[in-house]
């Protein structure tokens, strides 16, 4: 059963969560790595090097939009593919971050998290609600 009094509030703490992580990575990879770093990263991996401008701007942008709600649950959707090639990059490391180059329970988690997400909805404090899936 669903509480349909608490339900919005538990779907903006999830909402906030994925927005700090997604603008965490994002951030890490304009200001830390850098993003000429970044794109050899991507290649090094098996990823056109190219990727990782939109994949950055993915996640800087998605996050920021999930922080101030706009349109939460088409982000999440949008943003998946972003975490679907970043579990690629660590499945051969198998579970657990404790492995060299990380466990891919990480992003694998995130992708779970992100689908909960478009399922529940926006959440409070949402600034432009997304589409209804049905009524």
């Amino acid at each position: 059963m669903i509480d349909h009094k608490t339900a919005p509030y538990a779907a903006l703490v999830l909402r906030t969560a994925l927005a700090i992580m997604f603008l965490a990575h994002g951030f890490t990879k304009v200001f830390v790595f850098t993003l000429p770093g970044t794109a050899q990263f991507f290649s090094s991996v098996g990823f056109p090097g190219w990727m990782a401008y939109p994949v950055a701007g993915a996640e800087v942008f998605g996050g920021l939009f999930l922080l101030i709600g706009l349109y939460p649950r088409l982000v999440a959707a949008a943003l998946l593919p972003v975490l679907i090639g970043a579990s690629t990059v660590h499945l051969a490391n198998g579970w657990s971050f404790g492995n060299a180059n990380g466990g891919w329970e990480y992003p694998v988690f995130l992708i779970a998290a992100a689908l909960v997400q478009v399922l529940m909805g926006d959440g409070a404090f949402a600034l432009k609600r997304s589409p209804r899936f049905a009524d």
